[in-house]
């Protein structure tokens, strides 16, 4: 599989979901967990690699992340740097 690059990063919402878990103040760790109860299995370094960019995320983990955060899946791919 290719994998293509957004802005240098492979995934577009990595840094809108740090700035949302620095704001609900919880770790990568509580984070997977939070995951793993939505039924998506991701670990603190799976956590860590969105975050920097550094992996893909499909497109059920991204329902379940804005689930987790009560967000729209949408606020998840807005440009942070724009807000």
């Amino acid at each position: 599989m290719k994998i293509y690059l957004y802005n240098g990063k492979c995934n577009a919402c990595g840094q809108a979901i740090y700035k949302l878990r620095q704001e609900k103040g919880i770790t990568q760790n509580q984070l997977a967990a939070k995951m793993q109860v939505e039924g998506v299995p991701l670990e603190q370094v799976a956590i860590s690699r969105i975050e920097s960019g550094k992996r893909v995320v499909a497109d059920y983990e991204l329902r379940a992340l804005a689930r987790v955060f009560g967000v729209k899946m949408e606020e998840l791919l807005e440009d942070v740097a724009d807000t």
